[in-house]
């Protein structure tokens, strides 16, 4: 299944899988239930969760997405020859072949001069989706442990700093191809997967955590809405547990709001756990409600953001937008001239800064793509829609 396709999410009934760049799911209503908070690790040392001063410096940033953890619709070249639509179909379908085909493409698609661009841009963080085989894999994936080490070296040299993202898990945490496999959601059906995916974060804790680059390790990325929350919830607390004892003090434990902004109050909070931040992505190009706004109407609904990014802020956790990009439903721009749908997009990009600037943090969706797009982030700079420094 494509990243940008879904299933739109029933409320009272039905709860259908969502796509990866769920709209606005995210806001505008409460989905998640009740909410609950267990206790913390009890070794934690004391600190305020929301403090400003545990993170000094705002999060610009941008996705290294379909490098390590392939996404077809990103990188199509990748899965020329072989009917694959995700990286698990991929490997079988090129036995002993997946290694070398998949490293061919690590190796050319990231490469130093990205990060030295990312820099001179002026962001000062990327973040790494990877998947649970990324240092030791089972068959019939690849592993990629010398890539994530190249990514940290290189965040080093250019004064950048890494979110390790957890990006598919055990089972699949959404069924959705960019957790390494569709299909079904099986990750909390059997406690192993949870298991599995918790001694995995801690293998990255025990690796990355004293690394001078690391900004912190997101523990899942987006855990379906129709996971039940107690699950999720515990699992998080457990994972915190596990990986904090390695991490250096500064370092950030993100974890993903699974499309329910609003479940989140009271959880995690100080002094049983710190430097906590809640990851939400937000999007306006695939429900039927963005796709019937005129292109002012989806300027004027991202400006409108502000105050649901505030509640999250105020009343549960530090916030940062993990995703985010400039695509916006075909049906918005029809009809307008060029330089219309120009300065609409270039429009639509400044309405998200202004409101993310005022949000811990932020990463765009993605890098870079096989094809430009409004997916691109250096094309997107390229084209001017987006400013070509982000330095403070």
């Amino acid at each position: 299944m494509r990243r940008r396709q879904f299933l739109k999410n029933a409320l009272g009934g039905t709860l259908a899988l969502a796509t990866a760049r769920l709209p606005e799911l995210a806001f505008g209503q409460d989905i998640s239930g009740p909410s609950t908070s267990g206790p913390g690790p009890s070794d934690v040392p004391a600190a305020s969760a929301a403090d400003p001063s545990v993170f000094p410096q705002k999060i610009r940033g941008v996705n290294l997405g379909a490098w390590l953890l392939l996404e077809k619709w990103m990188v199509p070249k990748v899965f020329r020859g072989t009917a694959a639509w995700d990286e698990y179909n991929l490997c079988l379908a090129l036995g002993r072949g997946a290694k070398s085909r998949l490293n061919q493409h690590r190796e050319t698609f990231i490469t130093g001069e990205d990060f030295q661009w990312i820099k001179n841009c002026g962001l000062n963080t990327v973040r790494l989706p990877v998947g649970y085989w990324a240092l030791e894999a089972p068959r019939p994936y690849v592993e990629c442990a010398r890539f994530v080490d190249f990514a940290f070296d290189q965040c080093q040299r250019n004064g950048l700093k890494l979110l390790l993202d957890l990006h598919g898990a055990p089972g699949s945490q959404n069924g959705w191809d960019h957790s390494g496999r569709s299909g079904a959601i099986n990750w909390a059906k059997d406690p192993q997967n949870i298991q599995e995916t918790v001694r995995v974060l801690e293998s990255f804790a025990q690796k990355f955590g004293q690394h001078p680059a690391l900004f912190g390790i997101e523990l899942l990325n987006e855990p379906s809405p129709t996971l039940p929350l107690e699950i999720l919830q515990q699992f998080y607390q457990d994972a915190y547990g596990r990986v904090r004892k390695y991490l250096a003090p500064d370092a950030a434990v993100v974890i993903h709001d699974s499309f329910r902004p609003l479940a989140w109050k009271n959880f995690m909070q100080a002094p049983a756990f710190t430097n906590v931040i809640l990851d939400t992505h937000l999007y306006q190009c695939f429900d039927n409600k963005s796709k019937a706004r005129t292109a002012l109407e989806q300027i004027a609904f991202a400006l409108g953001r502000h105050e649901e990014l505030g509640k999250m802020r105020r009343e549960e956790l530090p916030t940062m937008v993990g995703e985010w990009s400039l695509s916006l439903p075909k049906q918005s721009t029809d009809g307008l001239s060029w330089l219309q749908g120009d300065s609409a997009t270039r429009g639509y990009a400044s309405a998200q800064i202004l409101n993310y600037e005022a949000t811990r943090g932020w990463f765009f969706w993605s890098y870079k793509l096989d094809s430009n797009s409004e997916w691109n982030f250096r094309y997107c700079v390229e084209r001017n829609w987006l400013q070509n420094n982000f330095a403070a």
